[in-house]
């Protein structure tokens, strides 16, 4: 399946936690589609008379975007490809921007991924949100009547969050019946405003093991709720996972626009990865050249990214292709022995699945099994 995702980098303010690509304001907007526009004319062989089944519309808050400029886009898109049956056009939207909904339906967006991140309203001040508890709340409610596919982002791990806090916000999560919840442990990134004031010690974030009990009630509560985890930090209803991000994490091609937007294109030549330039000015002086970054993938490259993203989605990484491609003999026993032993791993049919502990450690897991 071939997808294209689409980065919209505008956002009305940054928040603090956020290191994302963006700028704010919106006074560029209709100058970044008339860009992307042409970006896409001059990618067009990438994709052209191929079958697209996601696309993906990320930022940044891509609900600031008119409907009217997304559909158009999509209308370009469709006059060089053809759309899957049930294809997914999921976009990310911020609760505030609620109104905008039916236009973004109507513009042939089929899912929204609404970045609630609380319903706790000294935890969205802790995060600088701009909307109120209630205002999310009734974005969820709004979105469900909506898109057929609606997921719910919620952060633990927020300055001053404790257990209770958290198990409220699931509580209410569910109650509200979404197809989707994406669950994050809040990272404190460096150049963020948070990691700023993180140093200067006028902001303490919970330690590890309130992130970690954070995440387990997840793992406990959704699941009872009708979830099936499918990657690290995501929970799906049946048929409601991001057909974008896994297609992603399965490694099948995708093609990024706008900046700071990736791509990943397989050809029986081989395997590349490139990145749009991250700078808004730059990508509207050249969109027809905005690539910034490639990279062809040998051996070990491909290697690393399979272990890493096959235990993200816990398929089952095969223990043979583990000692085919890199021969780790004992230290690879070892290393599995331990993990079983720690409850963080299974083995069954000679292949690897984390234990619900063990997406905890599935990075950590990682780096043991790559030479």
């Amino acid at each position: 399946m071939l997808s294209l995702y689409v980065h919209i980098p505008f956002c009305r303010k940054r928040c603090p936690y956020c290191d994302f690509y963006l700028v704010s304001g919106t006074g560029l907007l209709e100058s970044f589609f008339l860009a992307l526009e042409k970006e896409t004319a001059a990618k067009a062989d990438l994709f052209k008379a191929q079958s697209i089944g996601a696309i993906h519309f990320g930022g940044g808050t891509p609900s600031l975007a008119p409907a009217r400029l997304l559909g158009r886009w999509l209308e370009q898109v469709a006059g060089l490809a053809s759309f899957e049956e049930g294809i997914e056009i999921a976009l990310e939207a911020n609760p505030e921007d609620a109104a905008a909904l039916p236009e973004l339906s109507q513009a042939g967006v089929t899912r929204i991924s609404l970045g609630v991140q609380s319903f706790s309203a000294s935890k969205l001040r802790a995060l600088g949100r701009a909307h109120s508890p209630v205002e999310g709340a009734e974005a969820v409610r709004a979105a469900s009547a909506l898109f057929g596919s609606l997921s719910v982002d919620l952060i633990c791990g927020v300055p001053g969050e404790d257990l209770p806090a958290w198990q409220s916000d699931l509580s209410t999560a569910i109650s509200l019946s979404p197809h989707h919840v994406s669950v994050y442990m809040l990272s404190v990134e460096p150049k963020t405003i948070m990691h700023r004031d993180v140093q200067a010690g006028s902001v303490s974030v919970p330690g590890d093991a309130l992130q970690a009990d954070c995440y387990r009630h997840a793992q406990n509560v959704l699941p009872a709720a009708g979830f099936v985890q499918y990657e690290i930090s995501n929970f799906a209803l049946p048929s409601h996972q991001s057909r974008y991000n896994l297609a992603s994490w399965e490694r099948q091609p995708y093609i990024g626009f706008g900046p700071s937007a990736h791509s990943f294109i397989r050809s029986p030549s081989g395997e590349v990865r490139m990145a749009n330039t991250p700078s808004l000015s730059d990508y509207l002086l050249r969109p027809g050249s905005a690539e910034g970054f490639r990279e062809e993938l040998g051996g070990r490259e491909r290697f690393i990214e399979e272990v890493f993203l096959t235990l993200r989605i816990n398929r089952g990484l095969d223990v043979g292709f583990l000692r085919k491609a890199h021969k780790l003999g004992h230290r690879l026993s070892e290393a599995v022995a331990q993990f079983n032993a720690k409850g963080w791993m299974r083995e069954e049919g000679g292949k690897l699945y984390l234990t619900d502990e063990g997406f905890l450690f599935a990075d950590l897991m990682a780096e043991e099994f790559i030479p």
